[in-house]
């Protein structure tokens, strides 16, 4: 058994920086008598607010608050926390921090306040991760979606499943272990109709799981097209503002233009791009290579053309563009002017070799059709309606999920088998039972927690 030394004591400004009415420092350790005493000069009750002077070495003082004091294990950390509450000048927060540094403290890494909750089992690891993500949140979907996580709602449903997965795998074990039972033993316990039952609840949990993952990354959507076609008067429907100047001068957007907007509380980042043509203008050309490059970080591409060319007759500069787009990268063609084209809004999804093809006819200039584009959008990345039952759930998360639910798909074929060999069965629920527990830190590497707590805020 390995015994941790006593942790020291941190120090750090909770608040964000700036000036503000309130700041706070935040103090954690094993033993904070010494801080107490030395900035606030008496004893402190249990979680009761006091008002208070904060002081320095030789009595002067240096701001005039509030203090809590949490003891041990009643605290955020879990340890003995102090919480100095005072103006939100960052002077006057910067003489507080340095005298709680004159008293032993140290100043806290980033990330290590919720490090410590989770060292100390205030927290799971998906409930840790959570805390950064709802300070992240850039939507009010996305801030409910973390503060699920947070309260533990999507680690109860991943250590359900492991529970489920850990029952399985007691019945397959005891068969090994006693082989005369041999596959009745599985079968009489329906192994494989309890097994097609935990891929049920773990593609259920994946969907909700991709769901909170779009909302926490947003989707990156360029426009893109010929000059002229109205890629900033569609950027600035979209964005409901005049975003980027419109012009009937073709080559007016001569560098990328981004902003952002919350659809269907998914955040979105809108990029108008350069017109794509053969030119000589040095600059112009510098804003064609710029759109390529928005083009290869982007989730989506809206190929603009005009609404007056015939759906069919998508040739030279505009097939070229869709052809240079990358496979995977999914894309909607917007027919644009319909109101020069007398043609009303509609959508079309035709089959372009082995991939669908969205097609949208709109009028960037009076919003027609918009709302068409904004339903597609959502559509294609399977949103409807699952954003508000989401986890806002991590990379990390995905792929554990996703690899788990691999290696049971594995199992179900082992245990479908006339003969099953139930020795590779037990060893891919034992694989997807590590997966899961990875998520919420059942087993986590030392590393993968050096880098999850390093991109939280200081102070946090």
């Amino acid at each position: 058994m390995t015994i941790r030394p006593p942790a020291p004591i941190i120090a750090a400004v909770a608040t964000p920086p700036g000036r503000g009415g309130i700041g706070i420092v935040r103090v954690s350790g094993p033993e904070l008598d010494r801080v107490i005493d030395g900035v606030v000069g008496k004893r402190l009750a249990p979680r009761i607010a006091t008002a208070t002077t904060f002081r320095d070495a030789s009595g002067t003082a240096l701001d005039v608050g509030v203090a809590l004091f949490f003891p041990a294990p009643y605290s955020f950390t879990g340890e003995t926390v102090l919480e100095l509450h005072g103006h939100g000048s960052p002077a006057a927060l910067r003489l507080v921090l340095a005298r709680c540094l004159e008293l032993g403290a140290r100043i806290a890494e980033p990330g290590e306040f919720t490090k410590r909750a989770f060292l100390n089992g205030k927290l799971d690891l998906a409930q840790a991760e959570a805390v950064a993500d709802l300070i992240d949140a850039a939507t009010s979907t996305a801030a409910r979606a973390a503060t699920k996580s947070l309260t533990g709602e999507f680690s109860r449903d991943v250590q359900a499943i492991v529970a489920a997965v850990t029952e399985l795998r007691t019945y397959t074990e005891a068969t090994l272990d006693f082989p005369d039972e041999d596959i009745d033993f599985l079968r009489g316990h329906d192994a494989a109709g309890r097994l097609q039952t935990l891929r049920t609840a773990l593609a259920r949990l994946l969907s909700r799981a991709q769901a909170g993952a779009l909302l926490r990354e947003g989707l990156s959507v360029a426009l893109i097209g010929r000059p002229n076609v109205g890629k900033s008067s569609l950027l600035n429907q979209l964005v409901r503002e005049d975003a980027a100047i419109v012009t009937s001068i073709p080559g007016t957007t001569r560098d990328t233009v981004e902003r952002s907007v919350e659809l269907a509380g998914i955040p979105l980042t809108i990029i108008d791009t350069a017109g794509l043509r053969e030119t000589r203008d040095e600059v112009e050309r510098l804003g064609i290579e710029r759109t390529w490059s928005a083009v290869e970080r982007s989730d989506l591409a809206l190929v603009i053309i005009d609404a007056r060319d015939a759906i069919d007759a998508l040739e030279g500069a505009d097939a070229a563009l869709l052809a240079r787009l990358p496979v995977s990268l999914p894309r909607i063609v917007i027919h644009n002017k319909t109101d020069l084209a007398s043609i009303a809004p509609r959508v079309e999804i035709r089959v372009a070799e082995a991939l669908p093809r969205r097609h949208i006819w709109l009028s960037a200039l009076t919003g027609a059709g918009i709302d068409l584009l904004e339903q597609e959008v959502l559509a294609m990345f399977s949103t409807h309606g699952e954003t508000e039952d989401a986890f806002l759930a991590r990379e990390r998360h995905l792929v554990a999920l996703n690899d788990a639910a691999r290696h049971l798909g594995i199992a179900a074929c082992h245990i479908g088998e006339s003969s099953p060999p139930l020795e590779l069965f037990a060893e891919e629920l034992r694989e997807a039972q590590k997966l899961l527990g990875s998520i919420t830190g059942e087993f986590t590497a030392d590393d993968l927690l050096g880098v999850i707590f390093s991109r939280f805020c200081i102070g946090k």
